[in-house]
């Protein structure tokens, strides 16, 4: 696993020129505590591990030879599969915001490696002569991992997270720590309080795929997809994540220590961001706000 340190990140994107993508705006500065998230996709050989010791019926396309080798992602789970593997392994899927943090970077890059799309560094769909079109290894593309050094966030399999799925989610306040839509019981039937139609009953999955577009490999794409079904299934597999035991005051003084020492030392940009942090991890603290007006009159005298 690798860890991805607490702090904000930009989620989401504000340019969304295709209205089959306005479902990724706003953008929006999230806070997540620390967490891990597996730096490898799923395997075969560790979904082996889970079939072997819980019975746990195998997916779909399990004995496909082009699918089934021990370094390939394992694909054809529903969320259900993904979820009790990784509670399984002690961890859980990840969230969709920690999704996309581990891919994007403190930069808010495009893409795992950066902003401009190269195509030697992820699996997906170039329509180039000669593609072999099926999963690669899971350790492969070691040139086009993320920041936090995830592999395989970009193209390969989709990857299945905790989150049910809104188009509007991103236009709510929830900016610590955010777990998406939750479900609620109106009239017996559960559905997604407050959400359209079209949103019920769907799980979040992200990252692209080897046979999906390129469109669909950038670190802010949302996608779906019911969560008893894997009609992606040859191209969706899934990671997990686990939480530390951090505590969002604890993490947001050590910010604010931070920003004393960085005002000490006259670099009051990088004051800003650690104070901003220290505020999205605690934003009712007085002391915080005051001390970062304090930087902003140094920065704008």
């Amino acid at each position: 696993m690798v860890l991805v340190n607490a702090g904000g990140f930009t989620r989401g994107i504000d340019n969304t020129k295709n209205n089959n993508f306005m479902d990724e705006a706003p953008a929006k500065m999230i806070y997540l505590s620390s967490y891990y998230i597996d730096k490898f996709e799923v395997s075969n050989s560790k979904y082996t591990e889970f079939i072997i010791a819980t019975d746990h019926p195998a997916p779909a396309y399990w004995d496909y030879r082009k699918l089934n080798q021990p370094s390939q992602p394992v694909t054809g789970v529903n969320w259900f599969d993904a979820d009790t593997y990784c509670h399984w392994a002690n961890k859980r899927l990840p969230t969709e915001a920690e999704w996309e943090k581990a891919a994007r970077g403190p930069a808010g890059s495009i893409y795992p490696w950066g902003n401009k799309i190269e195509y030697s560094k992820a699996n997906f769909a170039k329509g180039k002569s000669g593609q072999k079109y099926i999963t690669d290894s899971v350790d492969a593309h070691p040139d086009g991992i993320s920041y936090y050094g995830a592999y395989n966030m970009a193209g390969n399999v989709f990857e299945w997270v905790q989150d049910w799925y809104s188009s509007n989610y991103y236009s709510t306040d929830e900016t610590r720590n955010p777990i998406g839509p939750q479900l609620q019981k109106i009239k017996n039937v559960e559905v997604i309080s407050n959400k359209p139609e079209s949103d019920l009953k769907k799980k979040v999955i992200r990252g692209g795929s080897w046979f999906a577009p390129a469109q669909s490999i950038t670190t802010t794409h949302r996608f779906w997809n019911d969560p008893i079904n894997n009609s992606y299934g040859v191209g969706l597999g899934f990671r997990c994540a686990q939480s530390l035991a951090n505590d969002l005051e604890a993490e947001a003084r050590s910010f604010y220590m931070k920003a004393l020492i960085l005002v000490g030392n006259e670099k009051y940009q990088k004051a800003l961001l650690s104070i901003t942090n220290a505020l999205i991890g605690s934003p009712k603290n007085k002391e915080y706000r005051a001390f970062k007006m304090l930087i902003e009159k140094q920065l704008n005298p």
